[in-house]
């Protein structure tokens, strides 16, 4: 190979290797906002931005709604999450199975009401979390009311599994199945009823389109390069 090919395929690893670079470095899109009522804000530090329809939301990100607010968010893999009034999530870890669907997601709900649909991900990709309580879920429609001291987790559709920080558990099988979690003085409790006293519906009016589902519409996932001793170029060079 002669001198001027060796400065090619120089400068072609050194393009490769900064296109890699950049991709770890920039935040994952995971999805958009599909409906913002009012004061719907990405957390940032001790600030924070509003956020329109149509807005990426990025992973490691907290979206918090205001008074008389809401939003529905539509993940990468359709997954549709509504929030009513006051109420806040953050995406706290996303792995991407490809640029369509999650292979790990987990997703905290830290206050407010909730509405969880999922989307075409493995069922066993999804973590929700409260302050006291783990979700898993199997094709799954869920209304979530996550409150300080109680955590209440209303089953529409599909199957889930609701458990305490401990690992006491309850299976929620049947549309209207209800898990509520308390915590006084330190004392944990899990109780399951069929009666429910709360749903997300009571939140519906709330905004057009809040308890609707869609299919994620935005452009798809550039995934991040993952550092795991190979050669970051070998995806993006061909190689």
């Amino acid at each position: 190979m002669n001198l001027r090919h060796l400065v090619f395929a120089a400068l072609a690893i050194c393009v490769c290797s900064n296109i890699g670079i950049a991709a770890a470095q920039a935040p994952a899109r995971v999805g958009e906002a599909a409906v913002v009522q009012n004061e719907v804000v990405r957390v940032s530090g001790s600030g924070g931005s509003q956020i329109n329809v149509g807005d990426a939301v990025l992973r490691n990100e907290t979206v918090r709604t205001g008074a008389n607010s809401a939003t529905r968010l539509v993940m990468i893999d359709s997954t549709n999450l509504s929030l009513g009034a006051n109420s806040s999530i953050t995406l706290d870890r996303t792995v991407f199975n490809d640029e369509r669907s999650y292979r790990d997601v987990a997703i905290r709900l830290t206050t407010g009401a909730f509405r969880f649909v999922t989307g075409h991900s493995d069922k066993n990709a999804y973590k929700i979390t409260t302050g006291l309580a783990t979700i898993g879920v199997r094709g799954t429609t869920l209304d979530i009311l996550s409150q300080r001291g109680r955590t209440t987790v209303v089953l529409q559709d599909g199957a889930s599994r609701v458990c305490t920080l401990s690992f006491q558990c309850i299976e929620l099988t049947q549309p209207g199945d209800t898990a509520v979690i308390t915590s006084v003085n330190g004392q944990v409790r899990i109780q399951k009823t069929n009666n429910p006293t709360w749903t997300f519906a009571k939140n519906c009016a709330a905004a057009a389109g809040l308890c609707s589902t869609t299919q994620y519409a935005g452009t798809p996932t550039v995934i991040p390069v993952v550092d795991d001793g190979s050669d970051p170029t070998s995806g993006l060079c061909g190689r």
